[in-house]
């Protein structure tokens, strides 16, 4: 049916609905509801805001700044402030809120709802992507491509660059380009290495210098990666998230129609955490509201801690200098935490040179508890220090969901996690996978279950799914040819002798020189058959195969690197490999059974401090509060990473409402080096001593 034909049809169908309908409206008895006419809403901001949220909220126009300190009601300004442009006339569809998380916008605008019922509709609201996609769809032509484009998510975006790899031969094992002995990154980190440049607006090689240094010999096949894959997005009609950000920015700098339209509409934007934006982010911003310049942006200067993902610490710093003239606000009325804990704060981020100074003021009267700093013997001290205090205040009535245990760094929770599985406290992580389940962690623990015990066919496989070219179904044909070629006698050395070239396996030909460094691996750590203690064999393992696979696999190798050195540290209480691998295996059994919490149980939240912006609970705990833990060792030369790291440390010093306790080991395993001193972190040194109470534990 063509379209007027249809119109058509639809029309009649209307017609001879309304004429039933008025039929029955003859028929029917007359019944009339006496409705009040609907008072005008008005809102009294003088009683519900305090005067330095009042002031943000009725900025005139203009470019503005406002700096709002932790807990002291960012959300709530922003949301009164859009409440305050409606009432004032101003259309919703004049009004661009630009939020990261599509779930902050619906909260912000639902608030507003129930201020002003019924007066958001049109008003344009989401993340930048969310924004970025409804420009594009407006104007797909515009920006060159066609109506209808598809959006790749993170797994379709590996999916087309591993094609385009593949179609480029930029392969360590078949291309001249690369090393044989090398490994050319997977199609995930060269999306990272792709998406640092593009979001920061460093040049490849600025970015392999900084970031992935252990690939900078690739630089030129890299960039040949880039120039394909584009080519293929734009050939497919499809954009990555990259693109929902780079491709508006360049349709409004490029078409001036275009970008006159959308100054015109949105003659007021907001712009929430500002103190996260990356440099595309900003100068979409600015494109907006170049001609008007009625933008407000909110943020805090001292929680700007996402450089590492591309965020622009200077953005906020150098606002109003981006924007001359602009009003800076500050909020620092603090809502969540007692005066105790703001003390502590405002000591830990004082060291900063670049920042606007604050001073949060509590809300919140004096409890009369200091925050607590404890030091430990050792980290195993540490993770029975806080399991039993947890126990202690939860039966003092404090509910396990109301504490937290925060960290830098995901491996520093590893005892924590067995401690807590041994005291029956149930946790969970926001922070990634529980330790002993996380893939890099079960890869290396492979090769010891296999010396250990050579009939474990489970632990082969995955050792030998490492290997360049060995899939799933390779991997069960070699272990049957193993099988049958030593009649079920396995043992270390007998396996270690078969994995040599010159026995008669098909080995895939991508994996034969990765297959001889396995068998020599295996010789290494179990020598003679006589299996190495557990410490030797995982450092062993990591230098021989797995370093050079955990850089070309995963875009995160540092923080899985110090994974592994944990767990090389942790083994060092062990002589015995199987009494190793058996605590490991308890500790991931208890993990999955015994302390996965049920969806309505209380638990304990472990969580990296990244993670745990923007949340709060009773009761924190900081741990590994020492140089080279918290801060980083790699920061402590560079100030601009020491002031981020401290800026790190404000975060989690105000998640804390109630009690604060900032711990360390005096004593850390090292492996290779035994026992090391651990100095206390610098920031611990920064705050006066009598803003803390030192505890001694006996």
């Amino acid at each position: 049916m063509d379209g007027g034909l249809r119109f058509f049809v639809l029309f009649a169908l209307g017609v001879a609905a309304f004429s039933r309908c008025d039929q029955w409206t003859a028929m029917a008895r007359q019944y009339a509801l006496h409705r009040k006419p609907q008072a005008e809403v008005r809102i009294d901001y003088a009683a519900e805001l305090n005067p330095q949220q009042l002031a943000a909220v009725q900025a005139p126009p203009g470019p503005a700044l406002v700096i709002a300190g932790a807990g002291s009601g960012k959300t709530r300004t922003l949301t009164y402030r859009v409440a305050y442009l409606l009432e004032n006339g101003i259309s919703p569809s004049n009004i661009l809120l630009l939020t990261f998380t599509n779930k902050a916008a619906r909260e912000m605008l639902e608030r507003v709802e129930t201020l002003l019922p019924d007066r958001t509709a049109g008003l344009w609201s989401g993340t930048f992507h969310s924004i970025g996609n409804r420009i594009l769809r407006r104007h797909a032509e515009d920006a060159g491509y066609r109506s209808g484009f598809s959006i790749m998510d993170r797994e379709d975006q590996a999916d087309m660059l591993t094609a385009v790899l593949a179609s480029m031969g930029i392969d360590a094992k078949t291309s001249k380009k690369i090393p044989k002995e090398k490994r050319f990154p997977k199609a995930e980190v060269v999306a990272d290495i792709l998406s640092f440049s593009i979001n920061t607006g460093l040049l490849l090689d600025e970015v392999l210098a900084q970031k992935y240094p252990h690939f900078i010999e690739y630089q030129e096949q890299i960039e040949a990666v880039e120039r394909e894959y584009a080519q293929r997005k734009k050939s497919a009609n499809a954009l990555d998230f990259d693109d929902l950000l780079v491709q508006p920015l360049r349709l409004l700098e490029r078409d001036e129609e275009i970008a006159k339209f959308f100054r015109s509409q949105f003659q007021f934007i907001l712009v929430d955490e500002y103190q996260d934006t990356n440099r595309l982010q900003a100068e979409f911003i600015d494109v907006l509201a170049r001609d008007h310049k009625n933008v407000m942006v909110v943020g805090d200067d001292a929680q700007s801690i996402y450089s590492w993902r591309g965020a622009n610490f200077q953005n906020i710093l150098q606002f109003p200098t981006r924007y001359p003239g602009a009003v800076v606000y500050k909020i620092e009325t603090n809502y969540r935490s007692i005066p105790e804990v703001l003390e502590v704060a405002n000591a830990a981020i004082a060291a900063n040179a670049r920042q606007f100074e604050k001073h949060l003021q509590p809300a919140r009267g004096s409890s009369g508890v200091k925050p607590a700093l404890v030091a430990l013997e050792n980290s195993n001290d540490q993770a029975r220090f806080i399991a039993q205090r947890i126990a202690e205040l939860h039966e003092n009535g404090v509910g396990l969901d109301q504490m937290a245990v925060l960290y830098r760094a995901h491996y520093h929770s590893m005892e924590l996690q067995m401690e807590l599985t041994r005291a029956g406290i149930p946790f969970s992580i926001t922070s990634g996978l529980r330790f002993f389940e996380q893939a890099h962690v079960k890869d290396v623990a492979a090769f010891l279950k296999f010396v250990v015990n050579p009939h474990d066919e489970v632990a082969f496989k995955r050792m030998v799914r490492l290997l360049d070219g060995v899939g799933e179904r390779s991997a069960a044909q070699l272990w049957m040819a193993v099988e049958k070629a030593l009649g079920g006698s396995h043992s270390p050395d007998s396996f270690a002798a078969l994995l040599l070239p010159e026995k008669p396996l098909k080995i895939p030909a991508k994996a034969q020189k990765e297959w001889k460094q396995l068998a020599h691996t295996l010789e290494e750590i179990a020598p003679g058959g006589a299996p190495l203690p557990p410490a030797e064999m995982i450092a062993a393992v990591i230098e021989a195969v797995y370093d050079d696979y955990l850089k070309a696999k995963f875009p995160n190798y540092e923080a899985r690197r110090e994974d592994l050195n944990t767990l090389a540290n942790y083994a060092r209480q062990y002589r015995e490999p199987a009494e190793f691998l058996d605590q490991l295996a308890l500790m991931t059994g208890l993990d999955s059974e015994e302390s996965e919490p049920d969806r309505d149980q209380e638990v304990v939240t472990l969580s990296s401090v990244h993670q745990a912006k923007g949340l709060e609970w009773r009761v924190v705990f900081v741990i590994w509060m020492t140089d080279g833990m918290f801060p980083t060792t790699r920061s402590l030369e560079d100030e601009d990473a020491i002031e981020e790291e401290r800026r790190l440390f404000y975060v989690a010093v105000t998640r804390a409402e109630d009690e604060l306790y900032l711990t360390y080991p005096l004593l850390r395993l090292n492996a290779g080096y035994g026992e090391m001193i651990q100095r206390p972190s610098r920031f611990l040194t920064e705050i006066p001593k009598e803003r803390l109470e030192e505890w001694q534990v006996m």
